[in-house]
């Protein structure tokens, strides 16, 4: 449930809470698969470096042993010699720290990737409070870290046993070997039993794994109304949003209005819709529709359109084609040509009627429009 609002968490995470939670170090993370991946590194390197470190540690201890009066009663030659000793087990012991330095830095971009948040660093007192500690106790998670403790414990005891049975004759006969195949086989042997105790906690990561996952994808669940309240945040109120789309369409309008004088000659339906059509002659394109409406903006047209005297035509199958097929600023269809070409001829031939007596010429009763642009969509 959360709190305050009563809801329960339905909603998945938003692309904004994810990026949030991973600011702040709320990752997905699975310590049973680091600690595998370390393991399984570390097993690698006893094989590949486990000999030439316990040749060195010998080293260092015939060195010790060989250690002569004069040295070990001089302050300032044992100060060396203990010096150079510790550079000696630091180079000898270097390519297996190496290697589980890496494993540590990428071992979490097997799960989760790499992520540093300044603000999981800073001090949190609420996790102080003896009450919330109380309540990690006894939620769902403790169950499982529970049950997790219990198999990690049982499936190494099981491995650890059945690898004794296996190589106690080995360890036995180590005391009985030379002392250089002694380490090798001491370091194979450890090597290899690495190995085997790391690879069952296998098991353990596969069941980790989908639960950090799965816990992680509930804890950052949301409400419906944090949803909302988050688009609200991203988008705006509706109210404003609708406030703004109301300005922006208002101010279309003007614009629209102050190219109507310009146009050549206004559609009509006669009275429900109005198109205005301005004609480049000069240019090599199609009409375009410079200011269209419906209902109360088409009257406004015609009404801009008497004042400056620009020519209004009734043309209602053509009018309602231009409307729906042809957006404001751009050119008429190609279906459209010839109709409106004869509109544009009918109104030229009107302008040019300079004596009263002058035949008046008359726009034809069937403008070619195509039927599939004379339907109302």
């Amino acid at each position: 449930m959360s709190q305050g609002s009563g809801q329960e968490k339905t909603e998945q995470a938003t692309p904004k809470r994810l990026r949030e939670s991973r600011e702040k170090g709320q990752i997905a993370r699975s310590r049973d698969l680091n600690s595998l991946i370390l393991l399984l590194v570390a097993s690698g390197g006893l094989l590949v470096f486990g000999e030439t470190m316990l040749r060195g540690m010998v080293r260092q201890m015939y060195s010790g042993f060989m250690l002569s009066r004069e040295v070990m009663f001089d302050p300032a030659r044992l100060q060396q010699y203990l010096g150079q000793a510790l550079i000696d087990a630091l180079l000898a012991f270097t390519p297996l720290l190496g290697m589980l330095f890496l494993a540590a830095l990428l071992a979490p971009m097997a799960l989760g990737g790499w992520s540093f948040s300044p603000k999981a660093l800073m001090p949190n007192w609420g996790k102080l409070n003896p009450a919330k500690g109380f309540g990690r106790m006894f939620s769902r998670r403790a169950p499982v870290e529970g049950l997790k403790a219990f198999a990690k414990f049982a499936v190494v005891a099981i491995a650890s046993a059945i690898l004794l049975s296996q190589w106690a004759g080995d360890i036995f006969m180590l005391g009985s070997e030379p002392l250089r195949s002694g380490l090798a086989h001491t370091a194979h042997i450890v090597g290899w039993s690495f190995v085997a105790v790391s690879s069952v906690l296998v098991l353990i990561a596969a069941v980790d794994v989908p639960f950090q996952l799965w816990d992680n994808s509930n804890k950052l669940k949301m409400t419906k109304q944090e949803v909302k309240d988050e688009q609200k945040q991203t988008e705006g109120s509706p109210e404003i949003k609708s406030r703004v789309r109301a300005v922006q369409r208002q101010m279309a309008q003007q614009r629209m209005m102050e190219d109507v004088p310009a146009a050549d000659v206004i559609v009509t339906n006669p009275t429900h819709y109005a198109v205005a059509l301005r004609y480049d002659q000069e240019g090599s394109g199609a009409p375009t529709v410079v200011a269209k409406g419906a209902d109360l903006i088409a009257g406004h047209i015609r009404k801009v359109a008497n004042a400056h005297d620009v020519a209004i035509v009734e043309a209602p199958p053509l009018a309602r084609a231009l409307y729906f097929n042809a957006d404001i600023g751009q050119e008429i269809p190609a279906g459209l040509y010839v109709a409106v070409a004869q509109l544009l001829a009918y109104v030229y031939q009107l302008k040019n009627i300079q004596a009263p007596g002058q035949e008046v010429p008359v726009l034809p009763d069937d403008l070619p429009v195509p039927d599939e642009l004379s339907r109302d969509p």
